[in-house]
């Protein structure tokens, strides 16, 4: 049986390190979009929460190659802004 395959939607090496030393002990292989061969578009990170995010960036890599994926967003709460910048990080000015 061939080792399942999962597309980690990110080029930050690493979260790619750690994903694989979690998910590959589980006998996934962990690859990357340029490994596979693709050239993912950018998603626009219009949720109001980071699962949002994540959801949205996963389902677009899934429809993309064919692969399950997994994805992910983060940011910096500040809690002198009352956590902002939060899901707006990327943004915040």
């Amino acid at each position: 049986m061939a080792t399942p395959r999962l597309l980690l939607s990110t080029g930050n090496a690493g979260k790619v390190r750690e994903i694989r030393a979690i998910l590959g002990a589980a006998g996934w292989e962990i690859v990357t979009p340029r490994e596979a061969g693709v050239a993912l578009a950018p998603v626009a990170e219009g949720g109001r929460t980071y699962t949002e995010n994540a959801i949205s960036k996963a389902v677009a890599a899934a429809r993309a190659t064919g692969l399950p994926a997994l994805a992910d967003d983060s940011g910096i709460e500040v809690d002198a802004l009352d956590g902002a910048p939060g899901v707006t990080s990327a943004r915040y000015r």
